[in-house]
């Protein structure tokens, strides 16, 4: 593994422990939703209207661990902290599985294999 190799990793696993600041944040300002996390009604509450685009592709996609909870609304904070830090993991994972496979692909193309 090289330096830069390293670095990348040790960065990555640093911004799947901060993952939990996306819900300590609003809890503890009470600022309500993380930013950028809206569903429709509270884009409607925060601009006043829903842009047509919006209410098109809302339900489009559904996500595999909704508001990153693997066990639940009645959970405690440490359960709901310790399910950002694994959805960051798993995230992580996912897109160097991806990465991997696409440049395992475009070398495969280069060489004629």
């Amino acid at each position: 593994m090289t330096a830069f190799q390293k670095r990348l990793w040790i960065g990555l696993l640093i911004m799947a422990l901060l993952t939990p600041l996306g819900i300590l944040f609003p809890k503890l300002f009470k600022a309500g939703e993380a930013w950028g996390e809206w569903g429709v009604d509270q884009v409607e509450r925060l601009v006043g209207y829903v842009p047509d685009g919006l209410k098109k592709l809302a339900d489009l996609w559904k996500a595999p661990i909704p508001d990153y909870n693997f066990v639940g609304e009645s959970s405690s904070m440490t359960s709901e902290l310790f399910s950002y830090i694994v959805s960051g993991l798993i995230g992580i994972a996912a897109c160097v599985i991806v990465f991997s496979l696409i440049s395992r692909l475009i070398a495969k193309a280069k060489h004629g294999k």
